[in-house]
């Protein structure tokens, strides 16, 4: 999850952050997405833990095929009204990433930004994506690093939660790494994420097919 430790209720959790009038990362999207937009190619796009949709809204505005996926059907909802308010097509999928198939060679863009999963179930969905990329298609990942524990500016409060290039790199074997660093930046993403926080950062590329 995004927030905090894995609750009981992931789903309740989600919608009820997700219900109030104010959007919880605010509207803009993710910086590092943003930085990486102009790499996004033709294929589709898959949006990982979207939320209310501020970063799939980006791409759908840049003329991206998009899809939402996200296990809040309050925060999809939300992202459909907004969509629908800036005249844009974009597909929602509420559905568990434990039980999600990404499909194969699926995807142009796979974006991944602070989505934050116990660790059995996030090597299970990144395995997914190596697979779920089309040949020369890219993931665009931004999470927070285990020493965001000492900021406390966002993300969850577990370690094992948290992502390291040294995990990421065996976890996504078969892409090659185009950026790969850890570091610190100060964030500003509505309520959730603000401040100063260590972060890891990744672009990605499937080797392109013989």
């Amino acid at each position: 999850m995004k927030d905090a430790a894995l609750p009981r209720d992931p789903a309740k959790f989600w919608n009820d952050r997700y219900a109030d009038a104010e959007l919880a990362y605010g509207e803009a999207p993710n910086d590092f997405l943003r930085e990486q937009a102009p790499l996004v190619g033709a294929g589709p796009v898959l949006c990982l833990a979207a939320g209310q949709g501020r970063n799939a809204l980006f791409l759908a505005a840049r003329g991206h095929a998009v899809t939402a996926v996200d296990r809040s059907d309050v925060g999809l909802q939300r992202a459909a009204t907004l969509a629908e308010q800036a005249g844009l097509p974009l597909e929602t999928v509420c559905a568990d990433l434990a039980g999600y198939d990404l499909g194969q060679a699926a995807w142009g863009t796979v974006v991944s930004t602070f989505a934050h999963l116990p660790p059995e179930l996030r090597r299970h969905v990144h395995a997914g994506v190596v697979h779920a990329l089309q040949p020369g298609g890219h993931l665009i990942l931004e999470a927070y690093h285990p020493r965001q524990l000492k900021f406390g500016t966002g993300g969850p409060k577990s370690e094992e939660m948290l992502m390291t290039l040294e995990a990421l790199r065996e976890e996504l074997q078969g892409l090659e790494f185009v950026i790969a660093r850890e570091g610190e930046r100060m964030i500003r993403e509505g309520r959730y994420h603000n401040g100063r926080s260590a972060v890891v950062q990744v672009l990605a590329r499937k080797p392109a097919a013989a």
